[in-house]
């Protein structure tokens, strides 16, 4: 066992580091949805085959990597490129409670809580453990990046950019360090998938259809 590890250190570190993308929707109740995207540049095919055979691009390994009776697997998918001599995973899920995510064995130490705040509000969190250097790992070539849609109005948080509701950390193993916590409050929406300024519209087309109803009738 040891040997394959030594072996997969050493081909990671030879061939170039895994990326990371992660992407979710929390709704108001803490329920959501997560896509998860990781790639990495293999030009050897021998070295490429090494790796499928390690199982972090094999289905079947994935899958058990992300069962839990908490969370539903919507899709799990892997594939190759060869315009970039890349190969890929895309696993998406659906989630009840985020704060389930912590029964995941790949999120093991990634500690999600989703806790009440002042006046209605939410606080969530995540831990982004840190990644161990060495081996010849260039930390600039490797990344990771956090997406996370906010189904409410956002108060604080401590991403590296933000885009509405949208807000984003990316990071570079350099940065990460010996970890990092991603952290934001927000205020749900009172519905699930509705904010406010939709209601709003929804007036002021009834308004404007309400108007030309009435003008025709008057002509």
């Amino acid at each position: 066992m040891k040997k394959l590890v030594l072996f997969a250190i050493t081909v990671l570190a030879l061939s170039g580091c895994i990326n990371y993308e992660q992407k979710v929707l929390i709704y108001p109740d803490g329920s959501g949805k997560m896509e998860i995207r990781y790639w990495m540049y293999v030009p050897d095919s021998t070295a490429a085959n090494s790796i499928i055979n390690l199982g972090i691009f094999i289905p079947d390994s994935i899958r058990n990597e992300f069962s839990s009776p908490f969370v539903k697997i919507i899709d799990i998918t892997t594939f190759s490129d060869t315009t970039d001599s890349t190969i890929h995973s895309v696993v998406k899920i659906e989630f009840s409670s985020i704060d389930s995510l912590n029964t995941i064995k790949a999120f093991s130490q990634s500690e999600f809580s989703l806790k009440d705040g002042a006046s209605n509000q939410k606080i969530f969190t995540q831990f982004i453990p840190p990644v161990t250097t060495g081996f010849g790992i260039d930390g600039s070539k490797f990344f990771v990046k956090y997406v996370y849609e906010i189904r409410g109005d956002i108060i604080t948080h401590n991403a590296t950019s933000q885009d509405k509701n949208i807000l984003t950390w990316h990071y570079n193993l350099n940065e990460i360090g010996r970890g990092k916590t991603i952290s934001v409050t927000f205020k749900p929406y009172k519905l699930k998938e509705t904010p406010k300024w939709i209601y709003y519209l929804a007036g002021l087309v009834l308004l404007v259809v309400i108007f030309y109803l009435f003008r025709k009738k008057k002509d």
